[in-house]
């Protein structure tokens, strides 16, 4: 654009000053004494400074964000770290619990280790020596049939969960999630684990469900120590 093109009826807009500008590189080397008379308004202060003082906040204010970002990737690392160790230690101590006290004792560390307000478990087809318990009450089929749908947890409110039932205090169940019980992915599942919280928040439909997937083989692997063994 030059000024022989300004058309005065066609008075020049920002639009076409920012276009000029990003495609003339050289503008301000061939204007140098504008940077030093070009004032704008600091959004911290609200007075008035130089363009290159308010280019130094800019890249000041993305440091600082740069800064932040991996502060969090830094504590996020550290938290996951705090979780993998125990999982490995709670894993360790389950597979030396007596397949008899293992549902129990699982329900109780979890919700112990990962502070879960209330934890349930059913499981069928198990041996008969373990079909009095209380994990192994009866289950409706349209359950089993629901669970069996599950290629990942279920996490999200507890309205119309037939399995909230489960819980100590079904009441106080705001958000759950709902982990299929299944030693792989190509086989029906024999279980469901049930996670509580009073927090609606605390399960969502929009977080990640890698830990309750590893939760979940866990589980599967320590409890199937009640199923039948297969001939």
């Amino acid at each position: 654009m030059t000024p022989t093109s300004i058309n005065p009826m066609n008075p020049i807009t920002e639009d076409d000053i920012a276009d000029f500008l990003a495609n003339t590189p050289d503008f301000f080397e061939r204007h140098a004494q504008l940077l030093a008379s070009v004032h704008l308004m600091s959004p911290d202060n609200h007075r008035s400074v130089s363009l290159q003082e308010r280019q130094a906040q800019m890249l000041r204010d993305k440091i600082r964000a740069l800064e932040m970002r991996i502060m969090d990737m830094i504590r996020h690392g550290n938290e996951n770290m705090i979780i993998t160790e125990k999982l490995q230690k709670w894993a360790c101590e389950l597979l030396q619990t007596p397949a008899s006290e293992r549902v129990p004792s699982a329900l109780k560390n979890i919700e112990l280790r990962f502070q879960v307000p209330q934890v349930a478990a059913r499981l069928w087809g198990v041996t008969d020596v373990f079909a009095d318990a209380p994990y192994a009450q009866t289950v409706a089929d349209e359950v089993k049939q629901s669970v069996a749908t599950f290629e990942a947890p279920f996490v999200g409110a507890s309205v119309g969960v037939e399995a909230v039932q489960w819980l100590q205090e079904p009441a106080q169940a705001a958000s759950v999630a709902l982990l299929p019980l299944r030693l792989s992915k190509d086989q029906a599942p024999f279980g469901l684990l049930v996670l509580a919280s009073p927090d609606a928040q605390r399960f969502h439909s929009g977080m990640g469900t890698d830990f309750l997937e590893h939760l979940a083989e866990l589980c599967s692997a320590a409890f199937s120590a009640l199923l039948p063994a297969k001939g």
